[in-house]
This record gives structure tokens, C-alpha cells and sequence, in this order.
């Protein structure tokens, strides 16, 4: 099988949380690879930061501030893609959030604010990047940056709905799969979920309450690192248009759950 990013060299890639840990880290390995990135993040001077950094690689990086949980604003930034660099051929759904609530007296704010963002901001994503894909006839891909939280639920209780809404992450994928199918596109769709991995999540997140969280991660006798879950990105992104990598799932080595 011939992996090769050469295909995607100049295109239009859209990753949503680009700020910061794997989403930063995805956007300078796309930049480096020649690739039109448009980082989305509310945290917009850090990815302007990034651009300055990356400035003398192949592609070029463009911060858009976006709170992928505010529909309006979403769609705001594809309009600002369509109307000044074009067609998008990849969109990386990388935004998630963890709050420090819990289910028994949980703050039903809290609640809503991670699914808005890791469900519901997933969704208007892709809806935005696919109907630019289908406009201009291209082949695109949709990856979604899920969590091993998709498919078991982690032992900790302030993880609260953090699991649901990454399971449904899970069922997303194969939803929007058998959706393309139906209609003939060739566009392919990934989730990848990783275990233990170092990130800012919960501070990103502005949780109250992350200790629980944060000793859970760090008690890991191993972790991956945000570039391990970018070389995952580049893996699918360079499959042959007739492979589609449906689900990633990866592991630090001895992680337990």
C-alpha cells in the first residue's frame, strides 16, 4: 500500500482546536506537509503565535477565532474559508472539552457545554466542511479526534458526560459513513481514539474540578504524546483513495483500561 501526503500538498485542511496540545500539534505537522491550514480555536492568538512560528514551511497557517460550541460562529468561519482560500478538502474535528461536574448533583450547565462542543460543534463542522466538499466535487476527509472514552468509561467521577458525548462521537462515524455510502461520495471518514494521552484538555477547559482527572492521566506508567496522535492523522490522511481507516483506536503501552 503506497502512503504519501502528496495528494493533499496545497489543499485546504480545517482543524478546530488548534490552540493548543494535539490540535496545535496536527496543525504544525499539516503546515510542514504544504498544506493551506485553518486553525479555528477561541484562543486565536495562539494559533497566530504558531503561524509566526511556522511561517518559512511549505504551507501557510490561518487563525480564525471560533467557538466551535456557537453554531453562528462556526459557520462564520467557513464562510471566511469559502470566501478567501476556496474549497476545504480536510476538516480534523479536534475541539473537545471535559467540565468538573458529575452526574448525581451535576451542573447542568457544565453538562451542556461539553456536548455542545464535543457533539453538537462536531456536527455543524462537518456538516460545513462536507457541503463545501460535495459543492466543488471533492473527495475529501473527515477525522474525527475521539477518545478511548468512545468505547469504555473510564473509572473517574468527574468525567460525568464526557463519555456519553464521546460515544457519540462513535456512532457519528458510522452514521455519516453509511450516509456517504448512500449517496455515492467518495468522501472518507475517520475517528481516532486515543487513551492516555498529554494534553491541556482540562485546563483548556477552565474545570473547576480536574485533580481527579489529572491524577487519573498522570498515574499512567506510560502516555502518548500529541505527536503520536498527529502521526495517526497523517497515516489515514495518506491511505489510497480506496482505503478508509473507519476507527483508529490507540494505546499507551501497559495501559490498563
Amino acid at each position: 500500500m503506497v502512503v504519501s501526503m502528496n495528494r493533499w500538498k496545497g489543499k485546504v485542511v480545517v482543524v478546530t482546536g488548534a490552540s493548543a496540545g494535539i490540535g496545535a500539534a496536527i496543525t504544525e505537522a499539516l503546515v510542514v506537509s504544504g498544506l493551506k491550514v485553518v486553525g479555528l480555536a477561541r484562543r486565536k492568538e495562539r494559533v497566530e503565535a504558531l503561524a509566526k512560528h511556522l511561517e518559512n514551511e511549505p504551507g501557510r497557517l490561518y487563525a480564525v477565532k471560533t467557538d466551535i460550541s456557537n453554531e453562528e460562529e462556526v459557520i462564520g468561519a467557513f464562510e471566511w474559508i469559502k470566501n478567501n482560500l476556496g474549497a476545504i478538502s480536510i476538516l480534523i474535528n479536534n475541539a473537545g472539552i471535559i467540565r468538573g461536574t458529575n452526574l448525581i448533583d451535576g451542573d447542568t450547565k457544565m453538562w451542556k457545554e461539553t456536548l455542545d462542543t464535543n457533539v453538537l460543534g462536531l456536527c455543524v463542522a462537518t456538516r460545513e466542511a462536507i457541503r463545501s466538499m460535495k459543492d466543488n466535487n471533492i473527495d475529501g476527509h473527515i477525522i474525527h479526534i475521539n477518545s478511548i472514552a468512545g468505547h469504555m468509561v473510564p473509572p473517574l467521577p468527574y468525567f460525568n458526560v464526557y463519555p456519553a458525548s464521546k460515544h457519540a462521537v462513535t456512532a457519528l462515524t458510522e452514521t455519516l459513513r453509511q450516509e456517504l455510502n448512500t449517496f455515492k461520495s467518495k468522501i472518507k471518514i475517520t475517528s481516532i481514539s486515543p487513551g492516555a494521552t498529554e494534553s491541556e484538555i482540562s485546563q483548556a477547559s477552565g474545570a473547576a474540578v480536574v485533580s481527579d482527572v489529572d491524577e487519573y492521566i498522570k498515574s499512567k506508567q506510560c502516555m502518548l504524546k500529541s505527536e503520536d496522535v498527529t502521526d495517526a492523522v497523517l497515516y489515514v490522511l495518506s491511505t489510497p483513495s480506496h482505503v478508509q481507516i473507519h476507527e483508529l483506536i490507540m494505546k499507551p503501552v501497559g495501559e490498563i483500561v
